[in-house]
């Protein structure tokens, strides 16, 4: 059995102020069998959906989760949570029969499923909530679940920023003790476990010794005698205490097997003074052991908040690399690390944004089955980031990258915009080509009516050549390259038409399309009002060989045969604008006026 389905009516940030309609869930979020990585800007309602799933679930490590006032949403009275698991095996059903209900498929087929419905209402003037209980049916109302039924589908949970030194600390009940009288190898035995009789030998030994004897009663050696004269002191003053038939016993208390565990310490082999990293990792390993307990018959579900906590990147990479080849179990984390969003395979993503959710499976996004297998090689750490911005600027090489957050920079310096890419967490995708499809439509969804908010804006050049290169050979044989300046009229209408083409192939939903003017985004520089000037001192400090006296035809030869210095030229513009405090840009300058509004959309200005 698996979670299915997650809806939400008015809990945390997902809710209305509108009465609750079933019919209308304010989260609709469906789940894979396997892993589900939750990402997103911070309060984009990653933990709302892992806190009501444990609330509703309960877990094994027996923490205590109840609806409180902070879980309604704003003044709502009244919110509503319901799971809904599928794939129940036989062995997994039989624990749910009386709450089952029955979905027929398209060819016919029936298969069972189990909703789980928790519904709570409160007083706001007597700041009172209600008591109230999961229940479960195929209902709107449901029917109580049985504590037997409730245990089955308890679920593993790691919190984020888990302390794991104290939690595997050995204590009384510490959590490292539960997890181990959970397993099949401690449930349902105590005295007569072998454990209990190995302590036993153990402390007749060291009973043993401190009556200096060794375990065949033979007298130690006088050196080892030591023991034997601490007991003797401490016992005289025993006596004294007490009376001639009280002394002393030492030894590791465990006359059970519950007081043995508790004794137990868990570590890895030769490991001196593990630190947070180590620890964090053998602590999830002993967590997860719930879900992989043979004769189990309930449910194998984990939920992992920050898995990234205190590892670093290759830890973290290895961590879920082996996580996504676990079999016949269920997990659901939520992370802020790139790398990981770039370590997760795209259809177990679910992206989290401005009350709601949107996973990145097949029958979820406009993305190709080859889109998910590129990305799936191409979307590195540094793209990664995508997952977690606030609006997205994609571009299709270094020198894009480097020069808009310069000029986003100015524009809210001039008050343009009202802040810059930092501060309005916007990522800069450098795609590194023109395969802008693959990743827009990672932000495309397949049902319109469901899309996301995030401003994804594309930069792209129109690549309508100012210059044309004839070859020919002179009376010598010699060959001749003659550059030639294009018809300013022909290239505005190819121009154009070129951009409509464009505009039309990426332009769907939130991901909008900005395409400059003139040729590449070096020429359109060329052209600016506001930068040109900027741009031919970087052009000729980084090509110091060009004829100055035709300077723009020099730029057409360097574009045409490929060998401009885009990344130089780029910087050193990008240096200039941010030293000179006084460069105003220009709203309304037409050759880069595509670069200032997909930083407007993006920042959402």
């Amino acid at each position: 059995m698996y979670l299915k389905n997650l809806k939400l009516w008015n809990f945390r940030k997902f809710g209305s102020s509108e009465k609750i309609d079933l019919a209308k869930p304010n989260l609709n979020l469906d789940f894979t069998e396997g892993i589900n990585v939750l990402v997103g800007k911070n309060d984009s309602g990653k933990s709302a959906i892992i806190d009501a799933i444990k609330i509703v679930l309960k877990t094994h490590s027996y923490d205590w989760y109840k609806i409180d006032q902070d879980d309604f949403f704003l003044n709502t009275e009244h919110l509503r949570i319901e799971i809904v698991f599928e794939n129940l095996e036989i062995e997994e059903a039989k624990h749910f029969t009386e709450w089952l209900g029955w979905i027929e498929d398209a060819d016919g087929k029936k298969r069972c499923y189990l909703r789980l419905i928790l519904e709570v209402r409160r007083n706001i003037v007597s700041n009172r909530i209600f008591p109230a209980d999961v229940k479960a049916g195929i209902d709107p109302v449901g029917f109580q679940l049985n504590a037997e039924a409730k245990d089955y589908l308890k679920t593993t949970y790691l919190r984020p920023l888990r302390d794991a030194k104290s939690e595997l600390v050995p204590r009384k009940n510490s959590r490292l003790t539960q997890i181990l009288q959970a397993h099949e190898a401690f449930k349902n035995k105590d005295l007569d476990h072998l454990l209990v009789g190995l302590f036993k030998d153990f402390n007749n030994s060291v009973e043993k010794y401190f009556l200096g004897k060794n375990n065949d009663d033979e007298d130690l050696p006088k050196e080892d005698l030591k023991g034997k004269e601490l007991k003797t002191d401490i016992d005289s003053y025993i006596k004294s205490f007490y009376d001639d038939s009280k002394e002393s016993a030492f030894g590791v208390k465990g006359n059970n097997l519950k007081t043995i565990l508790e004794k137990l310490e868990l570590s890895i082999k030769d490991e001196v003074n593990p630190g947070l990293g180590t620890l964090n990792r053998l602590f999830m390993a002993s967590e997860l052991l719930h879900l992989q307990k043979r004769d189990w018959s309930g449910l194998r579900l984990g939920l992992i908040e920050e898995l990234e906590a205190h590892l670093h990147p290759q830890a973290q990479m290895q961590i879920i690399e082996a996580l996504q080849k676990q079999k016949q179990i269920q997990l659901i984390l939520s992370t802020h690390s790139p790398n990981l969003g770039s370590k997760i395979k795209l259809e177990n993503l679910i992206i989290c944004s401005n009350d709601s959710a949107f996973p990145l499976g097949p029958n979820h996004t406009k993305l190709k089955k080859e889109d998910y297998s590129f990305l799936e090689r191409f979307l590195d750490a540094t793209k990664a980031n995508l997952f977690f911005a606030n609006g997205i600027i994609m571009v299709e090489g270094w020198s894009e990258e480097i020069l808009i957050p310069a000029i986003a920079q100015r524009l809210k310096e001039q008050g343009h915009i009202s802040k810059n890419l930092t501060e309005a967490g916007v990522s800069i995708v450098n795609v590194g080509n023109t395969a802008f499809q693959q990743y827009s439509r990672i932000y495309l969804r397949e049902n319109d009516t469901t899309k996301i908010d995030i401003p994804v804006a594309v930069i792209t050049d129109v690549d309508v050549r100012a210059y044309k290169l004839d070859v020919d050979k002179n009376e010598e044989g010699e060959i001749v390259k003659t550059y030639t300046k294009e018809d300013v009229d022909d290239i505005k209408q190819r121009s154009t038409m070129k951009r409509e083409e464009i505009v039309q192939k990426f332009n769907f939903q939130n991901v909008k399309t900005f395409v400059a003017v003139d040729w590449t985004l070096e020429y359109a520089l060329s052209k600016s009002t506001s930068l040109s000037k900027l741009f031919f001192q970087a052009f000729k400090k980084s090509h110091p060989q060009i004829d100055e006296g035709n300077i723009e035809q020099e730029l057409g030869k360097k574009l045409i045969n490929k060998g401009l210095h885009k990344t130089q030229i780029a910087y050193e513009v990008a240096a200039s604008i941010e030293k000179n405090s006084v460069l105003p840009i220009d709203e309304t300058d037409q050759s880069i006026k595509y670069l200032i509004d997909a930083i407007k959309y993006a920042c959402n200005d």
